[in-house]
């Protein structure tokens, strides 16, 4: 199982709105065929790995998939036809389809064929391939997921504002991994304004990559300046939009879209972009997650809002012990810690001197909320 998790993971970014799934045909205790999920609307994971054997698999042979086998003809085929007609008598699975249309029914299938199944190997590792999946399929919006990194202490910037680099090299090569995997990428005007960021995933050995680039900028400051941001004048400015309000100016809207960038106008009486209303446009135009790499303003506010469903923490083994050095996330008023904000179903990785941590967010029933932190759009 742990080396069809390993094939999975080559559909890396490539394979949405579908999940990752690999999958291993084992014949007298031996490997003798692979496959993966490579695109969206190619083979699945278990036709490629039946078909990559180019005969009829030997009496007995286990067949090792890391999600549930398609149960429904779709674009390719029921996997559970293409198991059974090779004669296949064992299929052991990680993790079940997480759509409720389909969850359990490919177990039964293959069962009512006389396939023995075995489910839930290495289930929370299978599950956790396809976070974007997963929320896509069960919510039918996307997976809105924050990222921060920050010292010992919760900062991510000094009182001046250095913030680079907080975090090591293997810390933010791992950014640039989950970069690769989100269709969308989403900063707020001050990030643009104080780091010019190209927000790509740029990865060893690989050609740079441009997920859509979100800009989240209620008034359109960032168009203001005569010197454009990258992000709206680079190779990638057609993958690029900047997400506003009816406050930020037609004269502005126009020159970005001369330059090809994009513009989402999001209605708001104060002139901060509602996070709802932008989950609902993404989820209108099939995009299934987006990272909010920041600033802290904007992770901040989808917090408020209750519109972040996961996060990741990076965290340097540096503290600043300075009040005015920059929080990773304000306001709030949490006066008792129950009512704190709080991260489920974790998972934890080693990187270099620093360390990730990241979790399902668990908002409490309710929050107090300190506007006075939220002036700006």
């Amino acid at each position: 199982m742990r080396r069809a998790m390993e094939l999975a993971r080559r559909g890396w970014g490539t394979t949405h709105p579908n999940p990752m799934v690999g999958c291993v045909l084992v014949e007298d205790g031996r490997v003798t065929s692979e496959g993966f999920h490579e695109r969206d609307g190619g083979p699945h994971a278990e036709r490629t790995a039946l078909a990559s054997l180019m005969r009829n698999p030997q009496p007995g042979a286990t067949l090792y998939v890391t999600l549930e086998p398609c149960s429904t003809a779709g674009r390719t085929g029921a996997c559970t036809d293409a198991i059974i007609a090779a004669g296949i008598r064992k299929v052991v699975v990680g993790a079940t389809d997480p759509n409720p249309g389909h969850a359990g029914r490919g177990f039964e299938v293959l069962r009512r064929a006389g396939v023995e199944v075995v489910t839930g190997v290495l289930e929370a590792e299978c599950a956790d391939l396809n976070l974007i999946f997963n929320h896509w399929i069960t919510r039918r919006e996307p997976l809105l997921a924050g990222k921060v990194a920050t010292t010992l202490d919760g900062r991510i910037a000094t009182r001046t504002g250095d913030s680079q680099w907080i975090t090591g090299e293997a810390a933010r090569a791992d950014v640039h991994r989950w970069r690769r995997l989100f269709p969308a990428i989403a900063v707020g005007a001050g990030t643009v304004a104080a780091d010019n960021p190209r927000l790509t995933a740029r990865l060893d050995g690989a050609p740079e990559f441009c997920p859509m680039r979100f800009v989240f900028d209620g008034r359109l400051r960032t168009v203001v300046d005569t010197a454009m941001p990258r992000l709206y004048a680079d190779e990638f400015a057609s993958r690029t939009v900047v997400v506003t309000t009816q406050h930020g100016g037609e004269g502005y809207v126009r020159k970005l879209r001369a330059m090809g960038v994009g513009v989402w106008i999001l209605e708001s009486k104060s002139g901060r972009v509602p996070l709802s209303l932008f989950r609902a446009r993404c989820a209108a135009e099939n995009i299934p997650g987006v990272l909010i790499e920041g600033g802290s303003q904007l992770l901040s506010r989808a917090l408020v809002e209750r519109q972040v469903d996961y996060l990741l923490v990076y965290q340097a083994p540096v503290i600043l012990a300075d009040e005015k050095a920059k929080p990773a996330m304000s306001g709030l008023r949490t006066e008792k810690l129950p009512a704190a904000i709080r991260l489920e179903g974790l998972m934890r990785a080693t990187l270099g001197d620093d360390s990730l941590v990241r979790g399902r967010v668990a908002y409490p029933e309710r929050i107090q909320v300190d506007e006075t932190l939220f002036s700006l759009g």
